[in-house]
């Protein structure tokens, strides 16, 4: 008979990587440094798994992750709702760690899900950079909402504090500049994604940095990876909305920012929505069709490697 190749589940927390096999049971546990995740390649590396599956913890992973991919083992991070979800399937509901590379490891054998590439240092350290402009952001915003009703004993710090935030998001504006120009890869692609019209430079960013299989995937898969992919929601004869939601949010978020202004400049995304909107369709559903259309034109653009280039229809 021949031997069922296993599938790996890591669970990750601060301090271990708790690892389980599937089939056969194994399971064991490191330390999650840079001694236990050597041992943690070596081994995995004499098992050959088909699939080794972690979750996106916040960071705790990215250092194994990391060795693993340039280890050439077969690794993927997936969503940990997913593998709630698979578990409470499964009648799963105690949660240790141990447990939860179990599970791990059973839904790397029963799901599959799909291995990309990794993304390399450099973009990793990009898209570092532009959360923590993010998170800059929501903090403007948030001291923004507190000046309103803030007493005037505490009013000047908050203006203070405002002030600084905007220096800040300035400087990471200017390094976000930077490292795509210094980068003749990145260059190359943020002068084909900004030849289209109404795309600016915090998409373009957004994009490079947070999804690398942009211009090197199909387009169903590019709009599932930004959560762009309509959901049914139907039973029996009833039949429901449709409606988005999952995916890479924040990246969902920079698009439909992009696509506000890009209704009003790109020819070809201001004609359907017109169309849409004269066919009594809401605005938001309008705006989402369009974010759907600017998605694709964009990974076509960096897969084909052609700048835009719009040839209206004759009369």
């Amino acid at each position: 008979m021949n031997q069922v190749p296993p599938n790996v589940g890591i669970d990750v927390s601060q301090g271990t990587l708790d690892v389980a096999v599937c089939p056969g049971g194994e399971q064991w546990q490191l330390t999650n440094d840079d001694a236990g995740i050597g041992q943690l390649v070596e081994r995995l590396r004499t098992l050959q798994p088909v699939r080794i599956v972690l979750e996106a913890t916040g960071g705790y992973e990215l250092a194994a992750v990391a060795a693993l991919g340039i280890g050439g083992l077969p690794v993927v991070v997936v969503n940990p709702r997913q593998v709630r979800d698979f578990a409470r399937s499964t009648g799963q509901l105690a949660k240790t760690d141990a447990l939860d590379a179990q599970v791990l490891a059973l839904f790397a054998a029963r799901i599959q899900p799909q291995l990309r590439p990794l993304p390399d240092a450099t973009t990793r350290e990009l898209s570092a950079v532009l959360a923590r402009r993010r998170q800059l952001i929501d903090m403007r915003t948030a001291e923004t909402n507190r000046l309103k009703l803030a007493l005037e004993a505490v009013r000047g710090d908050i203006r203070e504090h405002l002030r600084y935030l905007d220096k800040r998001i300035q400087d990471f504006d200017r390094e976000l500049h930077d490292r795509l120009r210094n980068s003749p890869l990145w260059r190359e692609k943020d002068n084909l994604l900004r030849s289209i019209p109404g795309v600016g430079p915090i998409l373009t960013t957004t994009l490079l940095a947070d999804v690398p299989e942009l211009g090197t995937t199909d387009h169903k898969q590019i709009v599932a990876l930004v959560g762009l992919a309509p959901l049914n929601r139907d039973s029996g004869r009833w039949r429901g909305k449709r409606s988005i939601w999952g995916g890479r949010g924040h990246v969902r978020a920079v698009l439909y920012m992009a696509t506000l202004s890009a209704v009003r400049r790109n020819p070809v995304l201001k004609a359907l929505y017109q169309r849409l909107l004269q066919a009594g369709k809401p605005r938001m559903v309008a705006i989402v069709a369009c974010m759907h259309k600017l998605l694709r034109i964009c990974n076509a653009i960096l897969m084909h490697g052609i700048p835009w280039r719009y040839q209206p229809l004759d009369n």
